[in-house]
């Protein structure tokens, strides 16, 4: 049963935060969801996912790479021990994981690409026992199994929603162009001509959070992303390049997403 945690300061672009097999999966319940993208996959039995409001069933090679703060519970699905491989993501670009993956909530996996991450996942778990955690080696690695979600392996769920791709999907993209700028829902909503309460709620259809929500959280990642990588600015800066005009505010809401203060968060993970 290798598992793997992170215990270094994170450092690198890409990093695991969490990674394992053969693992007794027991029941789980996160009501305010995972704070980073987490992959979960069936190795043995079969398990039972309820998120954004449908039941997903995980059979033996399948799996589903789910998006941070996205409401979720899980358990086993059948008689037999349920055992499962996983991972979890964080790293220095961590709030750009989302762009990389098109902004989908969640990404399900067939067998046929399940059986090739569940040979990574062994083989990277194993190297965790020979290499410094922080390695820059175990970010390559951390990147290339990123990369098989980017290159096709989620499915098409949400091309096929008219809603979606008509109110959500370019909101998204206006929210990635423009978070430095002073967006509210208000003017995102009435750029694909509807309510802000309409737009909230295919939102949370869709993405399993308000428009409010995701446009804040966007915006935590990529000040996560600049008090990191960009050492030498100052906090309040780092909340004006962000989206937010107040810095006290700016400096709530980031100890509210992440439990600690920007400045703390630096020294932490500095």
């Amino acid at each position: 049963m290798p598992i793997y945690f992170r215990n270094t300061p994170v450092k690198q672009p890409f990093l695991f935060d969490s990674i394992g097999y053969d693992w007794y999966q027991d029941p789980m319940s996160r009501p305010k969801g995972y704070p980073h993208f987490h992959y979960l996959q069936t190795e043995q039995g079969a398990g039972k996912i309820k998120i954004q409001g449908t039941c997903r069933t995980l059979n033996p090679g399948e799996g589903l790479l789910m998006a941070p703060f996205l409401p979720h519970s899980y358990e086993s699905a059948s008689k037999e021990e349920w055992r499962t491989c996983f991972f979890s993501l964080t790293g220095t670009l961590e709030g750009s994981i989302g762009t990389l993956l098109n902004n989908r909530p969640i990404i399900p996996v067939d067998k046929e690409l399940g059986s090739l991450l569940h040979r990574e996942i062994v083989r990277i778990a194993g190297a965790y026992a020979h290499l410094p955690a922080g390695t820059k080696a175990l970010s390559v690695d951390c990147y290339s199994l990123l990369m098989h979600f980017v290159n096709g392996g989620y499915g098409n769920d949400l091309e096929k929603e008219t809603l979606y791709k008509r109110y959500v999907e370019p909101v998204l993209k206006q929210i990635d162009a423009d978070y430095a700028a002073e967006l509210t829902i208000q003017e995102l909503s009435s750029r694909v001509y509807v309510t802000p309460q309409y737009l909230s709620r295919l939102f949370r259809r869709f993405l399993g959070c308000s428009a409010y929500e995701y446009l804040t959280t966007y915006r935590i990642n990529k000040a996560k992303e600049l008090l990191l990588v960009e050492s030498s600015l100052e906090i309040q800066e780092i909340a004006i390049r962000t989206g937010f005009s107040d810095t006290s505010h700016f400096i709530a809401m980031f100890k509210k997403a992440s439990g600690l203060t920007p400045g703390e968060f630096r020294r932490t993970n500095g």
